[in-house]
């Protein structure tokens, strides 16, 4: 790359930083300043020593989506927020064909009540 290419990416790299900082800054202090300081799921409650631990998660889980009235955030303890992103991400992989919905292994082959009609009827004998 010659050094004009690589600064006309510096730049473009540096304005979209700017530009995401801009669009997601404060939505946490919003988010604080709306909400309680407990978890949403967990229900564990925050103080100012600990409040580091409390993150703001988006509920559709688009970071541009940043309403001004909160609708989209619920504030997560760390620990639940990251639960929440593996479930979706588990979620996402399961429609999206990589997921274990479509493997032949996790296929279940055993019926537990296939013949139940004819063990009750032993029974009853």
């Amino acid at each position: 790359m010659t050094a004009i290419q690589t600064e006309r990416v510096d730049a473009l790299i540096a304005s979209a930083r700017k530009s995401r900082d801009e669009r997601m800054g404060g939505y946490r202090e919003r988010s604080l300043a709306l909400h309680p300081w407990v978890c949403a799921r967990c229900g564990r409650a925050f103080n100012r020593e600990n409040l580091s631990e409390l993150t703001v998660h988006h509920k559709d889980h688009n970071h541009d989506n940043n309403p001004a009235d909160g609708r989209n955030w619920e504030n997560l303890c760390i620990y639940c927020h990251d639960n929440e992103h593996a479930r979706y991400e588990e979620h996402q992989a399961s429609f999206s064909g990589g997921g274990l919905a479509e493997s032949s292994e996790s296929t279940a082959t055993y019926h537990p009540f296939a013949n139940l009609k004819e063990l009750l009827a032993r029974k009853q004998d």
